[in-house]
């Protein structure tokens, strides 16, 4: 059970990552719709950033440009010529898919993809809290990124509740004109807080590249972008809320990966439905009682 819930952490690390990117441009008012295509580039741009320097610290900082350069477009559109933030969330999924797999082809001179291997981040073990009964093993043992991701909880809390910037980044997504008669630009925080956004998500997507597989391929973020939006609608835009809904569908991946190893007579397409069945069912439950920021997708 120990390593099962241990596995669950790390295959929701991820999703936590682009969890707390989606909160932070939701909390500004404009829908996270684009953590997909930010997830995949950051996963891609982590890949190339560490088979050009030969530094895994390098290529987590291309994922984080990486998935911000695709956030500053969805920004520009959406914020400075206020665009729908649906479409050109969708659009930015499409085009990072498209432009991470034309790359790819184009570093192989024009064929099939290059294939670059990387060695995975192994886990590491705090001393002493790693010799801690039960949660030692489960929260002590874990790839740095994993630990990254949780840091990232405590201070996404601290930002949005206890400072004066997560104040007026919160109070831009309900009500832009009374931040503007406070002095500050909702225009400024909004194009800020999705940039920020994309660059958080991007290292979600390097979780995947560097912690997880060491490589990337086409599409490899497959869906978890949507899975990441839809643990912060269920967790009410709250840090920690969200990460408990990531840890969730952590285990239902966690789960469907050991039926697999069981020879389970079940199509292994039906066990990888089983996430986003769950996330379906979860937001027709409890997502219809959320409440959005009351100026999310609204143009300033």
């Amino acid at each position: 059970m120990i390593d099962f819930l241990a596995a669950a952490i790390r295959i929701a690390t991820p999703l936590i990552f682009a969890a707390l990117g989606g909160i932070l441009s939701e909390r500004a008012g404009v829908f996270a719709v684009g953590l997909e295509g930010m997830m995949l580039t950051g996963a891609f741009a982590a890949v190339i950033g560490s088979w050009l320097t030969g530094f895994s610290l390098a290529g987590l900082i291309f994922a984080a440009i990486g998935g911000g350069l695709i956030a500053t477009l969805v920004a520009i559109v959406t914020v400075r010529h206020r665009a729908d933030n649906m479409v050109t969330g969708l659009t930015c999924n499409i085009l990072a898919l498209g432009l991470t797999t034309y790359i790819m082809r184009i570093l192989s001179g024009g064929g099939s993809p290059v294939a670059i291997h990387l060695e995975p981040f192994s886990s590491f073990a705090i001393p002493g809290l790693s010799q801690i009964p039960v949660l030692g093993p489960l929260l002590f043992i874990q790839p740095p990124l994993t630990y990254l991701a949780l840091i990232g909880c405590a201070a996404l809390s601290f930002l949005l509740y206890r400072t004066q910037a997560g104040l007026i980044l919160c109070a831009t997504g309900e009500n832009p004109e009374a931040v503007f008669a406070a002095g500050s630009d909702p225009l400024k925080v909004r194009l800020c807080a999705v940039i920020g956004c994309g660059a958080i998500a991007g290292l979600g997507g390097a979780v995947l590249s560097l912690q997880q597989v060491g490589t990337f391929t086409d599409g490899m973020t497959g869906g978890r972008g949507y899975l990441a939006l839809a643990s912060l609608i269920v967790g009410r835009w709250n840090p920690w809320g969200a990460a408990v809904a990531c840890l969730v569908f952590g285990a239902t991946e966690a789960f469907e990966l050991r039926l697999q190893s069981m020879s389970v007579p079940l199509s292994s397409y039906v066990m990888q439905m089983a996430p986003y069945v769950i996330a379906l069912a979860v937001l027709a439950g409890l997502g219809r009682s959320s409440k959005l920021p009351a100026a999310i997708g609204k143009p300033l």
